[in-house]
């Protein structure tokens, strides 16, 4: 008996930690973004502290207290998981293009800002390391804290969607635009990897929904505008 309490208290305490260093974490981005925003730095301490700190505070935590399954990175279906996350991220990826072709066609600019950085700097080959790091602190970290802790399970599929758009105004290094158009793509990347966490218990469908989105938003910014350009002339 008092040894199934001391491991209830430890495994309590662990889940408190780990729902503590999510909010702070995020807290410390938007805090290290916001004053970035006003220095020749702009954003890109925070971005380094987010992608660096969400992959190393959930690897921490694994690794020290073996909570790859409490943040869903092990175990739940992961079958499941990957079947369903294919199916959403050929969804979205759908509905990203279409919407694209409609914002060209319509004479909208291009993400110019966003081309430059993933041109010009070749951050285009970290973009596998973004996702991970994106979905490790929002579906894995926060999310699994916030479900264990007995929050409304819908709530916490929006709560952490919401933080995820709103974190592209606090670590994006371009302009209020695009990060505006980022934060729209986000939303329901948030929405239908939120809900397949939810339903499988683990982040790995979510991560695959999020690569292909990320696919679709190359196609948005270096191959779609040829295409639709060369239709109209």
């Amino acid at each position: 008996m008092e040894q199934a309490k001391a491991l209830s208290s430890s495994a309590s305490q662990s889940l408190n930690e780990r729902f503590k260093i999510a909010f702070g974490l995020t807290a410390v981005i938007w805090i290290v973004g916001l004053v970035g925003h006003f220095t020749p730095l702009l954003e890109w301490p925070a971005l380094a502290i987010y992608v660096l700190g969400s992959i190393g505070v959930v690897v921490w935590r694994g690794k020290s207290n073996g909570e790859w399954a409490e943040m869903y990175l092990a175990g739940g279906d992961l079958k499941k998981s990957l079947k369903w996350g294919g199916i959403a991220g050929i969804i979205l990826f759908t509905m990203d293009i279409f919407n694209t072709v409609m914002w060209y066609k319509s004479g909208k600019p291009p993400m110019m800002d966003m081309q430059g950085i993933l041109v010009n700097m070749n951050f285009l080959y970290l973009f596998p390391v973004l996702v991970l790091a994106e979905e490790f602190l929002w579906r894995g970290l926060m999310f699994s804290a916030m479900i264990q802790k007995g929050y409304n399970r819908h709530l916490t599929v929006f709560a952490t969607a919401i933080f995820y758009v709103l974190n592209h105004f606090a670590v994006a290094p371009v302009g209020m635009q695009e990060r505006a158009m980022m934060g729209m793509m986000a939303f329901p990347i948030g929405i239908f990897g939120g809900y397949l966490v939810l339903r499988t218990k683990n982040v790995w469908g979510s991560v695959l929904v999020h690569m292909i989105t990320m696919i679709s938003m190359i196609l948005d910014l270096f191959v779609i505008p040829n295409l639709v350009y060369q239709y109209m002339n």
